[in-house]
């Protein structure tokens, strides 16, 4: 018995096509939007495998002295929050020293502010002088004269009309409280976002515990990932995760080790030209010279700042000059040495990978945007199916 087919037409096959494209985008557009309205559970999540990637050798390291790995992860994690207390008392130290000198900083921003001012009206100045004759001058002259003059009766009769008035008998604690409620934007800000900034503390609280038990619970996550998976494809998730691990760390530290390695130099070369503060303003300019794109501009606000208290031409061109020869060694001969080597993504994938995930999670999307991207190449190059994707995304 013959098969009767039943001829495909050309209407059946556009149907097809557009389910078959239907699908992806909407599956592409749920994690879209899955990925941005949960940004704060997804950022601590990463950060909190980024800092278990960095500090697994040392757990390792302390397993090989026969200690149980919950001993040795609660050990490693202890040092670290050591550390990081250490380094936030000497942050909070400098950080009140230019406290108590904001006083002198501020008036050093007034005055080059009020020379800028008067440099560029010195020029409208001479521009107007040069461009209308004598008369059209004194006439000009006249009527912004006037101008100012009503702009300031009205300004002293806006002052005369706004003097409190005298308070009518009764309870005058509430209109008190409305009052001061309605004069302080800053307080309706801060109350507005109240809710975002107790989301935020309570997901940053929760890394430290994340990272220990990622660390203490690690061969068992690992062995219970795997049982998804069999045959080859437990082969592949294997080297999918070690691809991962290895990157993350090796991009981690090559970028930890080359900031240290800025911050050392800025710290030296700052106080060598006895710029206040050289040890709080050297790791902050040498951290931020790594931030992609906006690393230059960033990197030169802190020594700036700093040098208002020295408040000379040859000093403000010299911490110019040096931030930019710094960022620019930086990233043209160490960075490819020591970070560029084992990410291998091409700039392409990189800028439209910063755009992305920037556009998703802000700031801390600048800063995970590599590393994600590249995790991604990872896995693309141990997935058969993937490997053009993979070889995409590559340099």
């Amino acid at each position: 018995m013959a098969l009767i087919t039943k001829p495909i037409t050309s209407t059946t096959q556009a149907v097809q096509d557009a389910r078959n494209l239907a699908m992806p985008t909407v599956a592409l557009g749920a994690i879209i939007a899955i990925l941005y309205f949960g940004r704060v559970f997804f950022i601590t999540s990463i950060v909190a495998m980024t800092i278990a990637f960095i500090l697994e050798p040392f757990v390792e390291l302390l397993m090989r002295i026969r200690l149980p790995r919950s001993l040795a992860s609660f050990l490693v994690c202890a040092i670290a929050l050591l550390l990081l207390y250490v380094i936030g008392i000497g942050a909070v130290t400098q950080l009140s020293a230019i406290y108590n000198d904001l006083p002198t900083y501020g008036q050093r921003i007034g005055d080059i502010v009020d020379g800028v001012r008067l440099k560029v009206q010195g020029m409208e100045n001479r521009t107007y002088q040069l461009m209308l004759p004598a008369r059209q001058r004194q006439e000009e002259q006249d009527r912004l004269r006037a101008q100012r003059e009503a702009e300031q009766a009205r300004k002293k009769s806006k002052k005369q009309d706004a003097a409190p008035a005298p308070a009518a008998p009764g309870p005058t604690g509430a209109i008190q409280e409305v009052r001061i409620h309605e004069e302080s934007p800053l307080a309706d800000y801060i109350y507005a976002r109240l809710n975002s900034f107790y989301q935020l503390f309570l997901m940053v609280s929760f890394i430290p515990f994340l990272v220990y038990f990622m660390l203490s619970w690690r061969d068992h996550i690992n062995r219970s990932f795997l049982q998804f998976f069999h045959g080859e494809d437990r082969l592949v998730a294997t080297r999918s995760l070690q691809g991962i691990a290895d990157m993350v760390r090796a991009f981690v530290v090559g970028n930890f080790l080359l900031g240290l390695l800025l911050a050392l130099i800025s710290s030296v070369f700052f106080w060598w030209m006895r710029l206040p503060y050289p040890m709080l303003v050297g790791p902050l300019s040498g951290f931020m010279s790594l931030l992609p794109y906006v690393g230059l501009p960033l990197a030169m606000v802190p020594p700036l700042f700093a040098a208002l208290g020295v408040n000379t031409v040859p000093t403000y061109v010299l911490v110019v000059v040096s931030v930019s020869v710094l960022h620019l060694i930086a990233l043209n001969l160490l960075y490819p040495k020591i970070v560029g080597s084992r990410v291998h993504l091409n700039p392409l994938v990189v800028t439209f990978s910063l755009m992305l995930w920037g556009f998703l999670w802000d700031a801390p999307g600048l800063l995970l945007a590599i590393p994600l991207t590249a995790g991604l190449k990872a896995v693309c190059d141990n997935v058969k199916g993937l490997r053009p994707i993979g070889k995409f995304l590559g340099d």
